[in-house]
């Protein structure tokens, strides 16, 4: 001990003049480099992109969807469980409902990018979206005895306003990836980063809510989020357009953005990971609800966990849900796309076997509480799951033809959300077959098993996703020489370039 405390002390001295200050040792510079490398890595991000783009992307990733989504989540499970007193072949088929605004993003793309309102393309539509999800929230929260066509209505507005905050935020994201094509990765992790706490934050609030205030009264919280974004559409930075025909120009754009998004579809390079990113998450069919019934009832031996623990739970995967944005940006980023997809989607099936385990009760067999095996099961999911999503965001952006950026982005992630769609479809048609009610669950194991073997025959449609390296540039080239909305634009942006250097001459 002493001569490692000599040899330390010794470290210490070399290079040090007499009456120097005394050096911090070198754990510990490590640690405080550790501690502010994300506050380098943010204040890098603002710098290249803008402060105001990052604070978009953490209120709309962070605080609307990941928040919002998770509390939503455990909430509206208790709400339509509680309250409206349904199945759960039911509450499945229902959610389907709530996922058309996300297939519509192809429509709420358009106008962001071809329908500026007072010369703004994207703060008018964050100023509406915050106000529709604000007052959804408010009416499914102080209605008493809501219809369930209401309470549907409500919801859809809730997801309506997430949509187009994301479709609006997504453009600007896609933007800026086709511009800093080497900081597309690093994009992608802020929205991972943001939304895995928002989630955390919002699970392990949402089980005390509900248990507090009633699942209908903690839907309140619905409200705070939406509210957030009408500041965003306030101080978002964006160059005003100055348009002279107005009509005439947004015809040429409209008929510029779908001409650019069919043509660029009919690349092989831009439909086959298309295609494999909709096959990845249609043949994932959902049995959510069925495993939340399961698992929330009381009666022996069904686990019967309580509102808090769910809750819990769903915390700590959202911590899991970060780690496994960690593990991709600092270990998977530099992989090639099918790589990196292909061990995804192999981890992402096997992984569902933690489900089958807890579902059979073979855990109990093993010794393992119900408590500490869900726990474990909630973990690897994010996780796997984190890492298999990523890439297919990478991707997605990788494939927007510059113009129409925000455009094809939203098709893009409407055709994500049509596979979500089917997948909540097939898993409602299974639980329905299979006859899983709220009380009896003795099929549920074969509507788990039948998800997983659908999840590894993903793998079989690897072959569409291309070999390239996530920082490369994937959209031909004939498409990133002319776009037809750019040159619809040319004129517009040649102004506002003027405008902008007789601005900066006067000062």
């Amino acid at each position: 001990m002493l001569e490692e405390d000599g040899a330390t002390d010794s470290d210490h001295l070399v290079g040090e003049e007499p009456g120097s200050p005394a050096q911090p040792p070198r754990d510990e510079w490590a640690l405080a480099a550790a501690v502010l490398e994300p506050v380098r890595w943010v204040r890098m991000l603002c710098r290249e992109l803008g402060a105001t783009f990052v604070a978009g992307v953490v209120l709309v990733y962070g605080l609307s969807q990941g928040f919002a989504g998770s509390f939503f989540r455990v909430a509206s499970d208790y709400y339509w469980k509680d309250v409206q007193r349904v199945q759960p072949a039911t509450v499945q088929f229902l959610s389907v409902f709530f996922f058309v605004p996300w297939v519509l993003k192809p429509l709420w793309g358009v106008m962001t990018d071809v329908f500026p309102i007072h010369g703004y393309r994207r703060r008018p539509y964050f100023l509406f979206s915050g106000i529709l999800g604000t007052v959804s929230a408010t009416i499914v929260t102080v209605a008493a005895g809501l219809p369930l066509s209401s309470a549907v209505l409500c919801f859809m507005g809730i997801s309506t306003a997430v949509a187009i905050a994301d479709v609006t935020i997504d453009a600007c994201i896609a933007k800026n990836s086709i511009d800093k094509p080497a900081l597309a990765p690093d994009m992608q992790s802020l929205c991972a980063f943001s939304s895995s706490l928002g989630a955390l934050i919002g699970y392990a609030t949402s089980g005390m809510f509900v248990h507090h205030l009633g699942a209908q009264g903690a839907l309140g919280v619905m409200a705070i989020p939406p509210a957030t974004v009408v500041f965003l559409g306030f101080f978002i930075y964006e160059m005003k357009t100055y348009q002279h025909n107005a009509k005439e120009k947004v015809l040429n754009k409209v008929g510029g953005a779908v001409k650019g998004m069919v043509r660029t579809i009919k690349y092989p390079v831009v439909w086959k990971p298309s295609l494999y990113m909709f096959l990845s998450l249609a043949l994932s069919i959902s049995t959510h609800e069925g495993q939340f019934y399961w698992y929330t009832n009381k009666t022996p031996p069904n686990p019967g966990f309580s509102q808090e623990f769910v809750g819990l739970v769903h915390a700590i995967g959202a911590v899991a849900s970060m780690v496994g944005v960690l593990i991709y940006h600092k270990c998977l980023k530099d992989y090639p796309f099918r790589s990196i997809l292909f061990y995804a989607q192999l981890l992402y099936g096997v992984s569902g076997l933690l489900d089958l385990t807890f579902v059979l009760r073979w855990n109990l067999s093993l010794g393992v509480p119900d408590a500490a095996f869900v726990t474990l099961e909630e973990c690897v999911s994010r996780v796997v799951g984190r890492v298999r999503l990523m890439p297919m965001m990478v991707l997605s952006t990788k494939l927007c033809p510059p113009g129409v950026e925000g455009t094809f982005f939203a098709l893009l992630m409407c055709i994500d959300s049509l596979g979500m769609l089917a997948a909540k479809a097939g898993g409602a048609a299974v639980l329905r077959a299979l006859h899983v009610t709220r009380t009896d669950f003795s099929r549920l194991w074969l509507a788990v098993l039948l998800r997983n073997v659908l999840r590894l025959a993903t793998l079989g449609a690897i072959f569409l996703v291309p070999t390239a390296d996530q920082t490369d540039v994937l959209v031909p080239r004939e498409l990133l020489a002319s776009s037809p909305a750019i040159v619809a634009d040319e004129e517009e942006e040649s102004l506002q370039l003027s405008m902008l250097t007789s601005h900066t001459d006067d000062v």
